[in-house]
């Protein structure tokens, strides 16, 4: 979270803090052990000669302690009411790094550090960190940008596009704030549309001033089929918007920039009873969307101490809100036949003065209670009344934390003022609008210096109550003495007197106090709309990055002035009093069903060992477990047995040869095959959807037509007949390359061995974002492309679906490489340019656009890697592509790997030159001589584009026939096999290095091994036949038959 300091010492307060120490003043400098002792140890023995003691311990100086402050408390209780008071000294209890997972045994509280310069303490929240990292990241970009030599430019084409998500549209304080924002951010150039768990009467006036909307599905086990890649940035309104982070959380959504707005106290109300509870998972799990959010916006000052335990560095306060007289205008509304004076007992003769204070507790505001109910004392002389233990005149203080000792002080000093027993008392927090709407007039009676107006004054004035208050500096700036509230001196309390002295007249608010307090209401409804709107605008500049195809919106000081002035009353005048049932709910809902859903987990999944009974049947489970493992092993060693006994059937070593080499070759096809790779083994056709991450599984086909290509182990998706391209290409490993080649890591993988993967004559690519836009293949134009290839209308033809001038990124309808250079920050030329002269190594003398020329004749080109073309081909295109992709990198790697920025983007980009490979394609496919066919994603009916007969004398097919290149890929291939330089080279990595002496070499290595298998035959059967055999040892007689019993007849066979 931001510090909390005040002056020159905040770094002093700062240190102690990171120290350990928790003392609330400064601690006092160490004094030797030594050097000083002897001198103590005689002032110890003046001081006691002094009080006639021989020495002074420990108790007695504890009673001269308790006697001096007992003495100070009377004497100020009974001070007159002139006395100068200095603004108090503030107390707030720091928040100690705990065992617990909220924070301690205060997980509401920060670390705060309290100055005091001579006798005045403020408090102060600064988002350090967030302003630190801004103005870093500001330093680092500046100094990139001017280290990379070649500038870049904004060509601008579309608007930047923001995403509002709420957790309803119902009215609200809220929605009433974010829509006067967005009408504002409207003006300044923005592009919205809303997105809502709960549909509600605001989803009309956000249709009304041009901003879509579009409602999610509010569980989120549900697939949240939202392309958030598509806006510059999301601002999220209400915790009970939190199910939309599901998505946030996972690849490849993480980096987009969240500003997440949280008004709702009950979470935080809740902290410390989930701590208490042990119910750490939810508190874990609302961390983790805390620290996805880039900022967390809060309203005041007072909820990032309420926040504390979920703090990661990146909470901000925009001070200001609609809210206090939204409520206040409902309240009256609800309660309008109610009388408020007699729920809290009072008469309507009684004339009520009410208290109101800082949220923050501190030291001094019981000082500060006691000086002004002797400033208000002096008015007793008013309120006559028969029975003199009774008053007209009452006094109410509002607070949120008091003591029974708080409430004992204050008693007795109001008794030695005058007042009568229970003319003052304490309201509790809850009765707050009832207490406003009953008082006469509400006196500020905190001397504290605040960052922001105080909302319990907004929202007095809301119900056109008079306002008195101390002449605070921000106070000063929205309340002008006389005009719309009175004001006393901060030093001077006991001026409060005559203050009220002139705003009564006759027991009452006076004329002129009426006057004040009726323009306070008119002032208090657009109170700080301003501050709130500039804010906003503010921090999308230094939390948005636009990329270079966006234009730039109008800065914060370029906002006119009357369009931040006020809120948008004016759009709720219709819906306002259509309110959502059981509304006082809000932010507890989302609460209420994660903890239905932890308790729900804890039936299902018990913990192990919570009593002796589960530990019990957890030991008999894991008896009876070891018993069956010991069944199993044997049973298996009687089958190992057995089979060893029986006869096996040998085979020939030609066939115990094959089925080694059938292993080999199915060793990475271990799953068992499904009914879809079976039907896609038949096709002619596979398109293949590259993925990162599983925020892109809702967009993912599942037909036999189509095939998931994961570019990361990691977010593949379970059950699912999946391509793991880091396994078959270990270059995607690296997170570098895989994020900067995006879908041509995947068209890379697949190239290398593609025989071992693919095994259809065609092949196609289609981006998951294509689907999020509704732009995919419907059935018709699958079974027009399938007809098309069987038929082989086309020949060997591209076949694409997302066409160049319906993209949002090319609003003007520009030609290629200007639309190229808009999308590459204006240097789309110059890096083709260089890539094209490093990878066929010549010198252009002419410009890109004669060499390369990419005609503007009306037809248009391909986006987005949605296409189809045969396999052979697409093996061509790679060959090109691992090249010109090589020569970017050796162009691009040094600077870009060092400092985040190259030519081709404004801002640190991971994603370089991606947007460069996304339209190469076309510029091989025209030069190449292929047909490029458009096929209407929704019709199937297919156009040809760029007439092959009409390109005659446009092509430079020198530089991309499939001779060329292949001549190309063997130099390099054979450079590598021979040379092994060891510069870093990206070529090698991307595919197969192939070249004829690596194959004249394996085939001699072969016809060697083959020779070496025939000689080794040989000898063993010239080793056989010079066996020395061994001679017979003897005669064997063999017996006579048993049905010739007497005969002597013998017979002899040799051995």
């Amino acid at each position: 979270m931001g510090s909390l300091e005040n002056g020159a010492a905040a770094a002093a307060a700062a240190a102690a803090a990171a120290a350990g120490s928790y003392k609330r003043g400064l601690a006092p400098a160490p004094q030797p052990l030594r050097a000083g002792s002897a001198r103590r140890a005689r002032a110890r023995s003046r001081l006691a000669r002094f009080l006639l003691f021989e020495k002074v311990d420990y108790l007695q100086w504890i009673a001269a302690a308790a006697a001096f402050f007992f003495v100070a408390i009377v004497f100020v209780a009974f001070l007159p009411g002139s006395g100068v008071v200095e603004r108090p000294r503030l107390m707030l209890p720091s928040r100690r790094a705990g065992p617990g997972r909220g924070g301690g045994e205060h997980p509401s509280l920060p670390r705060v550090g309290v100055v005091l310069v001579g006798l005045e303490a403020a408090v102060a929240f600064e988002p350090t960190r967030l302003r630190e990292k801004w103005a870093r990241e500001r330093r680092e970009e500046a100094r990139s940008l001017a280290e990379l030599g070649t500038p870049v430019r904004r060509l601008g084409a579309r608007k930047p596009r923001l995403a509002m998500v709420f957790g309803d549209l119902y009215p609200s304080a809220m929605q009433l704030q974010m829509l006067s924002v967005a009408s504002v951010l409207e003006a300044m150039g923005y592009e919205m549309k809303v997105f809502s768990l709960e549909d509600g009467p605001c989803g009309n006036i956000w249709r009304a001033i041009g901003a879509p909307v579009s409602i999610l599905p509010e569980d989120a086990n549900l697939p949240n089929s939202v392309d958030w890649l598509d806006y510059d940035g999301i601002l999220v309104n209400s915790i009970e918007a939190r199910p939309v982070f599901s998505s946030l959380l996972h690849e490849p959504f993480k980096s987009v920039p969240v500003i997440w707005t949280v008004h709702e106290y009950s979470l935080a109300h809740r902290i410390k009873e989930y701590n208490a509870s042990g119910m750490l998972q939810i508190i874990d799990a609302w961390k983790e969307v805390f620290s996805r959010a880039n900022v967390i916006v809060f309203p005041n000052y007072i909820l990032p101490v309420m926040y504390a335990a979920f703090d990661s560095g990146n909470y901000f306060v925009i001070p200001g809100s609609p809210s206090e007289v939204f409520q206040a205008d409902n309240f009256i509304a609800n309660h309008y036949h109610q009388d408020a004076r007699i729920s809290l007992g009072l008469s309507p003769k009684d004339f009520v003065i009410v208290i109101v204070g800082t949220p923050f507790s501190y030291g001094a505001n019981l000082m500060e209670e006691t000086l002004v109910l002797q400033a208000i004392g002096p008015l007793l002389q008013q309120y006559h009344s028969e029975n003199i233990t009774d008053s007209e005149l009452k006094v109410k203080i509002f607070t949120g934390n008091i003591t029974e000792k708080h409430k004992m002080v204050l008693e007795s000093v109001a008794l030695s003022v005058g007042f009568p027993r229970g003319a003052v008392e304490h309201v509790a927090a809850g009765d707050k609008h009832n207490l406003l709407r009953t008082a006469d007039l509400v006196i500020y009676g905190s001397c504290l210096e605040e960052q922001s107006f105080p909302s319990v004054l907004v929202q007095a004035m809301s119900l056109e109550k008079l306002v008195i208050a101390p002449d605070l500096a921000i106070v000063r700036k929205h309340i002008d003495d006389g005009v719309n509230g009175l004001l006393f001196p901060k030093k001077n309390i006991g001026m409060l007197t005559q203050v009220l002295l002139r705003a009564l007249s006759n027991g009452k608010v006076s004329v002129s106090g009426q006057k004040i307090a009726s323009v306070g209401k008119v002032y208090a409804k657009n109170l700080m709309a301003s501050e709130t709107i500039e804010g906003y605008a503010v921090l999308l500049e230094n939390v948005i990055k636009f990329p270079t195809d966006v234009l730039s919106p109008l800065t914060a000081g370029e906002i006119p002035l009357a369009l931040k002035q006020e809120w948008k009353w004016h759009l709720f005048e219709d819906v306002k009093h259509l309110h959502r049932v059981n509304g006082s709910l809000s932010g507890y809902k989302i609460l209420q069903k994660l903890e239905q859903e932890w308790h729900s987990n804890l039936m299902e999944h018990p913990s192990v060992g919570t009593s002796k009974i589960s530990e019990a049947f957890s030991a008999i489970a894991w008896e009876e477990q070891r018993a069956n493992e010991v069944l199993d092993i044997k049973r298996k060693m009687e089958e190992d047995e057995l089979k060893d006994r029986s006869d096996q059937v040998h085979g020939t070593w030609e066939e115990v040869y094959r089925n080694v080499k059938r292993v080999e070759r199915l060793k990475n096809e271990l799953h068992e095959r499904d009914d879809k790779e079976l039907e896609r083994t038949g096709q002619l056709l596979c398109i293949y959807e590259p993925f990162f991450g599983e925020g892109t599984w809702p967009f993912l086909h599942q037909g036999s037509l189509y095939r998931g290509v994961g570019l990361s182990s990691k977010g593949r998706r379970p059950g699912a007949d999946d391509i793991d391209a880091s396994s078959r290409l270990p270059l995607l490993n690296n997170v570098y390359y895989r994020d900067i080649l995006g879908e041509f890591g995947a068209f890379f993988a697949l190239a290398n061995r593609i025989d071992r993967i693919h095994k259809n004559s065609w092949i196609g690519f289609q981006s998951w974002r294509v689907t999020a836009r509704k732009e995919n293949l419907s059935e018709n134009a699958e079974s027009a492309i399938l007809e098309a290839i069987q038929s082989q209308k086309h020949g060997d033809a591209f076949y694409f679906w997302v066409r160049m001038d319906q993209d949002p990124r090319n609003h003007a309808n520009k030609d290629f490489w200007s639309f190229c250079d808009a999308i590459n920050a204006g240097n789309c030329r110059l890096a083709f340019s260089e890539a094209f002269q490093r990878m066929y190594g010549v010198q252009l003398d002419h410009e890109l656009d004669s060499l390369l020329y990419m005609p503007s004749d009306g037809d248009t080109w391909s986006v987005m890697q949605s296409w189809v073309l045969p396999t052979r081909s697409f093996l061509e295109f790679v060959m090109f592509s691992r090249m010109f992709v090589d020569a970017l990198d050796a162009q691009m790697y040094d600077k870009h790997h060092r400092t985040g920025h190259c030519i081709l983007s404004l801002h640190k980009d991971q994603h370089c030159y991606s947007r460069l490979l996304e339209v190469i394609v076309n510029v091989w496919a025209f030069h190449s001589a292929r047909r490029m066919v458009y096929v209407n994603p929704e019709t199937g009916v297919m156009q040809e584009q760029h007439q092959l007969s009409g390109r005659r004398g446009q092509m430079s097919v020198q530089w991309f026939s499939y001779a060329t290149l292949k001549s190309m890929d063997e130099e390099l291939a054979e450079e590598f096999d021979s040379d092994h330089p060891d510069r870093r080279w990206l070529w090698p990595q991307t595919g197969e290095v192939f070249w004829q002496g690596l194959y004249e070499r394996e085939r001699t290595m072969r016809q060697h091994e083959k020779e070496r298998r025939k000689q080794q035959s040989r000898d063993k059967i010239q080793r056989i036949k010079k066996r020395a055999r061994q001679k017979t040892l003897g005669k064997y007689i063999k017996p006579p038959p048993e049905d010739i019993g007497g005969s002597n007849h013998t017979m002899t066979v040799d051995l």
